[in-house]
């Protein structure tokens, strides 16, 4: 797929296009140190984003000028038997999504996405799925109401004990999203138009302070409380069928994850 240029909010040129040669992919590793604030325990080594290429990954590059200021990396996989159709299939995972702090909230995270899209349906790939923090509402918001990615798992603890200064500590728990990059849904949210939304059963909600409380000593163990009680809302619910469909910010800035029963692949 060739490069594509767009425009941020502020005017600002910035060119999408596939990573090319070691010093790329390690502006990669810096970037996503940058980013979490990893140590060497935890941060993803350039020989993997070597490797993700290699293999039928994505490593994908937003560039202003000659300075990368964001980049998302996916690898590739194989499913059978669980999701339909019920053969194998392949899928992509985009393990990594990352944006320069002063390039952030231009769109640009959003446009990589799309760009991963269209690079994986052009290869017949139609479904990606990634791991992303039930505390995050911004990330939330952008997967579900601009992406329209579903969710139907959650994993308590997913990457274990985390060096990023973004988790707070807290355990890793993630959720699964599911991007069925060409159903008649998801084209839809893309495209700004309407669709048969289903009915919403249960909300869950995550408070504007969670951030705040993350990061204070004090107030840490608040945000552990509210990370243990809608993690069992999540299971309970998935347990019995339901599914992420939506997601609303409110006036005050907290989050919902709105959860409806999905009734067939095309409602995805």
């Amino acid at each position: 797929m060739s490069a594509t240029t767009i425009r941020t909010p502020a005017g600002t040129e910035v060119v999408l296009r596939h990573c090319q040669g070691l010093d790329e992919l390690g502006a990669c590793v810096e970037l996503q140190v940058e980013t979490w604030g990893y140590n060497d325990g935890d941060v993803i080594p350039r020989r993997l984003f070597i490797v993700a290429q290699r293999i039928g990954g994505q490593v994908v590059g937003a560039f202003n000028g000659e300075q990368m200021v964001g980049f998302a990396m996916s690898l590739p996989g194989v499913k059978s038997g669980t999701t339909p159709p019920a053969e194998p299939f392949p899928y992509l995972h985009s393990h990594m999504l990352a944006v320069k702090a002063e390039f952030r909230n231009a769109g640009i995270g959003r446009k990589l996405k799309l760009f991963q899209r269209d690079e994986a349906l052009g290869r017949g790939v139609r479904l990606m799925e990634w791991t992303f923090d039930p505390l995050e509402i911004k990330n939330a918001f952008l997967n579900i109401h601009r992406l329209g990615v579903i969710v139907r798992s959650y994993t308590p603890n997913f990457y274990g004990v985390s060096s990023s200064r973004l988790q707070g500590g807290l355990p890793t728990d993630r959720l699964h999203a599911e991007w069925w990059m060409d159903s008649e849904r998801v084209k839809a949210i893309l495209n700004g138009s309407s669709y048969a939304r289903p009915e919403i059963q249960e909300t869950i909600v995550v408070p504007k302070e969670v951030y705040d409380w993350k990061a204070s000593a004090t107030g840490v163990s608040r945000a552990m409380a509210v990370q243990a009680e809608n993690r069992q809302r999540f299971l309970d619910a998935f347990a019995r069928g339901l599914a992420v469909v939506g997601y609303r910010v409110d006036q005050h800035g907290s989050g919902a994850f709105e959860l409806a029963r999905l009734e067939n692949l095309g409602a995805l």
